[in-house]
C-alpha cells in the first residue's frame, strides 16, 4: 500500500473509528450470527446470511483501515511556503475570475465540500508543485480546464 497523508487529528479519529470497529461493531455482528445459527436452517436464514455479509465488510474495513494506519504519514498543515506540497492551502484564480482555495491532504481526509482535497485527485495532483503565478491545466469530464496559483498559505 502506498503511504497514506493525514494530519495528527486525522489519523487519532481513525484510530478511534477502528477502535469502535474492532471491539463494538464486529462483536455485535458476531452475535448476531450466533443468534441466527439458533434459528436452525442457516441456506434459508435470512437474517445468516445478512450477519455474514456485514461481517465480511467489517472485517475488510477493519483491515483496510488497519493499513491506513499502518502506513500513514503525519502532515503538518503548511503556512506560506513557495511550492503546493501536501498539507498546503493553495489559492487560485479560474478562467472566469473567480478565486477558489483547496487544501491539499492526503485521500483519508479529503473532502472537496469542505475545501479539501486529496494529492491523488486530478486537481490536487496538478497543483503539487506549482508556484504563485503558474498555470494549471486540468482534465475534467466536462473538458480541459485552467488555473492560476495566486497564493500557497
Amino acid at each position: 500500500m502506498n503511504t497514506v497523508y493525514i494530519s495528527k487529528e486525522g489519523l487519532e479519529k481513525l484510530k478511534q473509528e477502528l477502535e469502535v470497529l474492532k471491539y463494538t461493531k464486529i462483536p455485535e455482528i458476531a452475535n448476531k450470527i450466533d443468534t441466527a445459527k439458533e434459528n436452525g436452517d442457516l441456506s434459508e436464514n435470512a437474517e445468516y446470511q445478512d450477519a455474514k455479509e456485514q461481517m465480511a465488510f467489517a472485517q475488510g474495513k477493519s483491515l483496510e483501515m488497519q493499513a491506513q494506519i499502518d502506513n500513514a504519514q503525519i502532515i503538518e498543515h503548511k503556512s506560506g511556503g513557495s511550492i503546493v506540497e501536501v498539507g498546503s492551502k493553495v489559492t487560485f484564480t479560474t478562467e472566469s475570475g473567480d478565486e477558489k482555495s483547496y487544501s491539499i491532504v492526503g485521500v483519508a481526509e479529503a473532502d472537496p465540500v469542505s475545501g479539501m482535497i486529496s494529492n491523488e485527485s486530478p486537481i490536487g495532483r496538478a497543483f503539487l508543485g506549482k508556484a504563485v503565478g503558474d498555470e494549471v491545466e486540468v482534465e475534467r469530464p466536462s473538458g480541459a480546464a485552467k488555473y492560476t496559483v495566486t497564493a500557497i498559505g
